[in-house]
């Protein structure tokens, strides 16, 4: 059997200050910090009707144009090692 964990309130004021401030799913957050999702989302209902979270504020257009472009640079070097990877392996099977 598993032993309970306990988290504290500082660790959960972050993980849902993560998870507001992301574009990612709760679910892929929740994953990351090691955490089901229905925990996060708990977390979350429980600090919003204690009115300790506020939404994120918007970033001005400009910072998120270059955020954004940043992501799709990675994306696009990943995309292409994961190209090459699987002609590598794919002439390899061969």
């Amino acid at each position: 059997m598993r032993q309970r964990r306990f988290f504290t309130p500082e660790f959960r004021a972050e993980a849902v200050r993560q998870a507001l401030a992301s574009e990612r799913p709760l679910s892929e957050v929740a994953r990351e910090l090691g955490l089901r999702a229905d925990q996060l989302r708990h977390w979350k209902q429980q600090l919003k009707r204690a009115g300790a979270v506020a939404p994120p504020a918007g970033e001005p257009p400009e910072q998120e144009l270059q955020r954004r472009r940043r992501e799709v640079a990675v994306l696009r070097q990943e995309r292409d090692f994961l190209k090459k990877a699987a002609a590598f392996f794919a002439n390899a099977s061969r």
